[in-house]
């Protein structure tokens, strides 16, 4: 059921990352949206987000302003939709709002509106500043991350929590990156598998290895599972050790559930799966608009975005693997080849096997359950959440 909604309040980025999904991979579409959301268009979003709600009797409604780098609206306008955002939608369903930014334009006046508007800080970071700066520059080939931390010391110097998103820098010190982040303070972190399908992998592969995901992430694991408590979230793990206990996925690059969000583009242009833009020009696009459509058009809108919203079925190639009720073949848009579309496994299958099979040995999975998840108590050593809490029986995922 969707219950998320991003919004691409602004189409363009003052950064310009090598491997940005948006911007250099397989679409252009965003040059043709407008550069930021015109207010009737977010007003419509609005409202149909109100009657998505009330028709699927949905108890809360998740908004994630996202872009390209939703500061670029200026801040007056960013708490004028926090405003709207909550005065048209909160006598329905509780909302919480987020955003998602690369941290470059942070100042004392966006943490108060943060603040004023409860609004929870998601940080686009790639490491210490050799390593984040290598892809994160400006469209001048400029460096990014002073600018960065200087938004996140200002995050911590007021107390506002923040999650971190890494798309994993491949052949970079794993450690040394995850060590990075955890002394930054910040309370989750998001590692990504690169956007790549299995028409562009071959350059990354002859570069940095078979299976260059995980030998990046199996060392983050044991950094994270030995020497860090479970007030520090790895979001990919968490979901990894649910999913290897036979809970669900609350992720949609894990465990293949149907798509819990929705996004809508600067001019009101419905995408069942942003990420899909690797794929090729337009393959995100249901062809669907806020000011035409309502959200329930999405899952009739093509196949593909029927299947998405539904649950998309296993690739042939997974039929007899061992973690076909884990993994369930990956993400969506790393299956894609032009050749076979969508049944194929995970470009990052090798990778995948590995991180699964590395996981269930460090849990030394038994009578295990993913509830304890929920009551560990967040000072708990994560090596030590097997003994006390998941060997807890007759709790249902």
């Amino acid at each position: 059921m969707v219950s998320e909604f991003i919004l691409k309040v602004a189409s363009r980025c003052n950064l310009n990352c090598s491997y940005c999904y948006m911007y250099n991979k397989g679409d252009s579409s965003w040059r043709d949206r407008p550069s930021v959301m015109a207010d009737v268009t977010f007003d419509v979003t609005l409202r149909r987000i109100r009657e998505h709600c009330e028709r699927k009797g949905d108890g809360e409604a998740v908004l994630l302003f996202h872009g390209g780098e939703p500061t670029l609206v200026g801040p007056e306008r960013f708490e004028d939709l926090c405003r709207r955002a909550r005065s048209m939608l909160e006598d329905v369903v509780a909302v919480q709002l987020g955003i998602q930014t690369n941290g470059t334009r942070l100042s004392r006046g966006w943490l108060d509106i943060f603040m004023r508007q409860d609004v929870q800080v998601g940080i686009s970071m790639d490491g210490p500043r050799d390593i984040h700066d290598a892809q994160r520059v400006d469209h001048r080939g400029r460096p990014s991350y002073d600018r960065l931390a200087r938004g996140v010391t200002l995050l911590r110097g007021e107390g506002i929590p923040f999650a971190v998103l890494c798309v994993i820098p491949l052949g970079a010190d794993p450690v040394r990156v995850h060590r990075h982040f955890a002394d930054l303070g910040c309370h989750e972190i998001a590692y990504l598998l690169p956007a790549e399908t299995h028409d562009t992998v071959a350059s990354v592969r002859q570069r940095f290895g078979p299976a260059p995901c995980a030998d990046f992430l199996i060392p983050v694991f044991d950094e994270w599972w030995f020497n860090n408590t479970l007030d520090l979230r790895v979001r990919e793990f968490w979901t990894i050790g649910r999913l290897l206990m036979g809970g669900s996925s609350d992720l949609d690059s894990l465990g293949n559930p149907p798509l819990e969000y929705l996004v809508v583009d600067t001019d009101g242009s419905i995408q069942g799966l942003d990420v899909l833009r690797i794929c090729g020009e337009g393959m995100a696009d249901t062809g669907l608009n806020v000011h035409s459509s309502s959200f329930v058009d999405v899952a009739e809108a093509s196949p593909v975005h029927a299947a998405i919203i539904r649950g998309m079925g296993l690739p042939t190639g997974c039929v007899s693997c061992p973690e076909r009720p884990t993994c369930a073949g990956g993400y969506l848009p790393h299956r894609y080849s032009a050749a076979r579309g969508f049944d194929n496994p995970s470009v990052w299958c090798e990778d995948l096997l590995r991180l699964f099979g590395h996981i269930r040995a460090r849990m030394q999975l038994q009578n295990t359950n993913p509830a304890a998840f929920a009551r560990a108590p967040a000072s708990m050593p994560v090596h030590v959440l097997h003994e006390r809490d998941l060997a807890v029986k007759g709790t249902s995922p």
